[in-house]
């Protein structure tokens, strides 16, 4: 295939070499003459283990070559992979601005080109830049049609820095987001012959998916780092605590809490949460991820409640009592607080929960259901407040 990169950075500049060593004919775009005079002299311009060593291999068989020269990549090429940086705005916002000017310079050369020609976005973007940002500079620029004249799509890369050569060989999957069927059949080629799932998806779920692993990686290192800030003032290894940790690939590391849905509760999470967390206040220890947490599950009931009250109905049913399925648990149950709050707010409430009667709720589970809602009181399988 031939591809044209645009943005010999980090990325880029990997892709560039990966690229070429599986055979494709690459050309490297970047605006620094600097850059290009080092790819083409089958040097790295940036430090990665064994880059050197495939930029040159790319150089020595003629299927790499860097240009400053912007329309003759994309004249000569079928794909162009849009490498350029996304940097943090003072307000934390994106600078596109690098964005904008790739596209609008492929918008040019494409208004003349009489072949297809697809656009691939491997810069990290928010969900909606390419819809809205991307394609509307492509097709203004090229008075062409995305989709139908030229293809779209976006292809996270999950590159790290230092191993990122193997990253791109043996990746733990290839995202897709595609505009249109074509442009997805295209990247599917590409990517055929490496040993990962290939998921294909619309361009915002793609767009997200990126943001979502970072932001996950970003809260595993955060939280490693806060238990093991505790663990330390208590004596702890903390260390050998989440070494024991991540032995579990049933809950801990693993596909279970990891669905989007409502609150946790029970006589577990709330409490061994709150007990942590006061914990590392009378030592003094700093820990705003873990101190988040009860913050942020308590949103999620108020957002629910708020979705409720967004509708002129007051008759409301409550499908479930206990904090989750399969048991008659009612304690610190996220349901239990929202019912309470759809009462307090004067909604007619009914409560339906098979594996809940009141005949059988006893101990701690009737003492909390009767402190938080005082008239909870069965009609056979079917509760009602009134």
């Amino acid at each position: 295939m031939r591809i044209s990169i645009f943005g010999l950075g980090y990325v880029g500049a990997v892709c560039a070499g990966c690229l070429s060593a599986r055979g494709h004919e690459v050309v490297g775009v970047d605006i620094s003459k600097d850059k290009i005079d080092l790819i083409n002299a089958g040097k790295s311009p940036i430090v990665e283990p064994g880059l050197g060593e495939l930029l040159a291999q790319g150089i020595q068989t003629a299927r790499l070559r860097g240009t400053t020269n912007f329309a003759e990549a994309i004249r000569d090429t079928d794909l162009s992979m849009i490498c350029v940086g996304t940097p943090s705005k003072k307000n934390g916002d994106l600078e596109l601005d690098y964005i904008e000017s790739v596209c609008r310079e492929i918008g040019f050369v494409l208004r003349d080109k009489a072949t297809r020609h697809t656009i691939v976005v491997r810069s990290t973007v928010l969900p909606g830049t390419v819809k809205n940002v991307v394609i509307p500079i492509l097709e203004d620029c090229s008075g062409k049609k995305a989709g139908v004249d030229f293809g779209v799509a976006v292809n996270p890369e999950f590159l790290r820095e230092s191993t990122a050569i193997k990253d791109y060989d043996f990746p733990p999957m290839t995202v897709i987001g595609q505009f249109d069927q074509a442009s997805g059949d295209v990247l599917q080629a590409l990517y055929e012959e490496l040993d990962a799932p290939i998921i294909r998806k619309d361009i915002e779920v793609a767009e997200m998916i990126k943001y979502t692993c970072n932001v996950w990686h970003a809260t595993k290192v955060t939280f490693a780092n806060e238990i093991g800030n505790i663990a330390k003032a208590v004596g702890v290894d903390g260390r050998e605590v989440m070494d024991v940790v991540c032995q579990d690939k049933t809950l801990n590391l693993s596909q279970y809490y990891m669905r989007p849905g409502f609150a946790f509760g029970g006589s577990c999470l709330p409490k061994d949460v709150r007990a942590l967390t006061y914990r590392a206040g009378s030592l003094d220890i700093e820990a705003p991820l873990l101190n988040s947490l009860m913050r942020s599950n308590e949103s999620q009931v108020q957002n629910a409640f708020d979705i409720v009250s967004s509708h002129d109905k007051r008759k409301v049913a409550l499908l479930g009592l206990s904090f989750k399925a399969g048991t008659d648990d009612l304690r610190e149950s996220p349901l239990v607080e929202l019912a309470e709050m759809l009462i307090g707010k004067g909604f007619d409430l009914s409560i339906y929960d098979s594996n809940v009667e009141y005949a059988r709720v006893h101990g701690a589970n009737k003492d909390y259901i009767e402190s938080k809602i005082p008239t909870f009181r069965p009609c056979s399988t079917r509760t009602s407040t009134r």
